[in-house]
């Protein structure tokens, strides 16, 4: 039985990005059910008092979507009790390894010359087309779990802005929430004290000047046009959400009739 939690977003110290996404509206009226479905960035710096609100959620399942390189400079999530951590990585076990040194230790030239002129943005275009693309089996994973018994469910990744925010859309699409609402759900991760601090080598005011945190900044938004390229990916490639999630996921009309039941009122 899910408990009974707090209308109001908490103020947790060691968890960015946390939130419900409860009473997001279907396309035949209905709403997303509060307190089964969350979304955060990472555990691994959960502090004592974020761990006990995170246990007073009554979690089945927590999904984190890093991969090894990401646990390996974060560290683990922290346990909570009686709850099963997933791991299903949505990126390759070093996928950028290199690209996230260059982010936090590269001089301006090297800046300019991997992320401007729209470089950094295509970067973040072209991994949400690959992950709707090729990790079919994760996010059929995720879904089959949550129709059968994984909810209530908190999907994080590090910062819980692209693969938890794919995996959170991806979820929201097979329960039939308006598409609007699925990309201002999305966008909410721009909130100033739900943001990823972009953490830089060195103090100088050079290694987070004004040039260096524009030429980052599309790494660490979220932008409405990296969704959409995942919407658009969906079409492109299975024609529409109702044959992506059949052909794709597997993910049959009484599977999605399922989800609906546990996740909406």
């Amino acid at each position: 039985m899910t408990q009974q939690i707090p209308s109001t977003e908490p103020e947790l110290t060691g968890v960015r990005n946390f939130r419900d996404v409860g009473g997001l509206p279907t396309v035949d009226g209905r709403r997303v059910r509060q307190g089964v479905l969350f979304r955060s960035g990472h555990l691994a710096h959960a502090t004592a008092e974020d761990a006990v609100f995170l246990s007073s959620l009554g979690l089945h399942t927590i999904f984190d979507f890093r991969n090894a390189a990401d646990q390996k400079l974060e560290g683990p999530d922290v346990e909570l009790p009686g709850v099963l951590n997933v791991n299903l990585p949505l990126t390759d076990p070093a996928h950028g390894a290199d690209f996230w040194t260059m982010v936090r230790d590269g001089e301006i030239e090297q800046l300019r010359e991997i992320l401007g002129d729209g470089k950094a943005a295509n970067r973040m275009i072209n991994s949400y087309r690959s992950i709707i693309r090729t990790r079919t089996a994760e996010h059929a994973r995720v879904l089959h779990s949550l129709a059968e018994d994984s909810a209530p469910a908190l999907m994080h990744c590090a910062a819980g802005k692209d693969r938890a925010g794919l995996s959170i859309a991806v979820t929201l699409l097979a329960l039939g929430v308006e598409r609007e609402a699925i990309i201002a759900d999305y966008l909410e991760s721009n909130a100033k004290h739900r943001r990823y601090k972009v953490r830089r080598s060195g103090s100088s005011e050079s290694a987070y000047s004004p040039e260096v945190m524009e030429l980052l900044s599309p790494l660490f938004e979220a932008r409405a046009e990296y969704l959409t390229a995942a919407f658009e990916t969906i079409e492109e490639t299975w024609g529409d959400v109702d044959t992506y999630l059949e052909q794709g996921l597997g993910v049959t009309p009484e599977i999605r009739e399922r989800l609906r039941e546990r996740l909406l009122d």
